[in-house]
């Protein structure tokens, strides 16, 4: 069994004017909402509400009170959730003015996506029934993508600690956090890390 990892890259910028989103994609992008401390599912709440697509990726953890434990299931990018839409001015000045949403993540006053891929992956992994977990953002290493089982398509960093199995960082580049997942005996094949745009490269300076 290994382990994959998904770690995000950029840090936050606040925006205060209506952000430049093109109306001309191939496909409906995914953002980044930075919300309030321990108020992820209000806000997805309030978005599902709206009609909108929501991802609040969770983990299950053993939660202990007093002389109790049990299991919940806590956000796995805390105070971070994801909005699929084309977010025009309308639906991004609600989405923004929603309580518990603190922004949208930009860089230079342009919302930033995240790659559908990415997303996939995250999806992937949580499906895959394999334990998963967070883990700290990796900026270098292996580069490599699973070619067969529940995570193929899963495009990450291969990492072995040296009391566990093989493991995979898998980055989101966009707010700097990362998710383990377990592999088993998955092949997987070299793979080159994505270049990020210029605008991303002088966020990760």
């Amino acid at each position: 069994m290994s382990l994959y990892t998904f770690a995000p890259s950029f840090h936050p910028h606040q925006i205060s004017a209506i952000p430049l989103v093109s109306r001309y994609q191939p496909e409906t992008p995914w953002y980044v909402i930075h919300s309030c401390c321990h108020h992820e599912a209000k806000v997805e709440e309030r978005l599902l509400k709206m009609s909108l697509t929501v991802f609040l990726p969770r983990h299950t953890v053993i939660s202990r009170r007093r002389d109790r434990k049990r299991l919940i299931q806590v956000p796995l990018f805390p105070s971070y959730l994801f909005i699929q839409d084309h977010l025009e001015p309308e639906i991004y000045h609600s989405v923004l003015h929603l309580p518990g949403v603190v922004r949208l993540l930009a860089i230079d006053g342009r919302l930033q996506a995240v790659p559908a891929a990415t997303i996939a992956a995250i999806k992937a992994a949580l499906a895959s029934g394999r334990p998963h977990q967070p883990h700290a953002y990796l900026q270098k290493g292996k580069w490599v993508r699973v070619v067969e089982g529940p995570l193929a398509g899963v495009v990450g960093i291969v990492i072995k600690p040296r009391t566990d199995r093989r493991r995979i960082v898998i980055e989101v580049e966009l707010f700097r956090q990362a998710v383990a997942v377990e592999l088993e005996d998955e092949a997987v094949e070299p793979w080159h890390k994505p270049i990020p745009t210029s605008a991303m490269r002088r966020r990760l300076k």
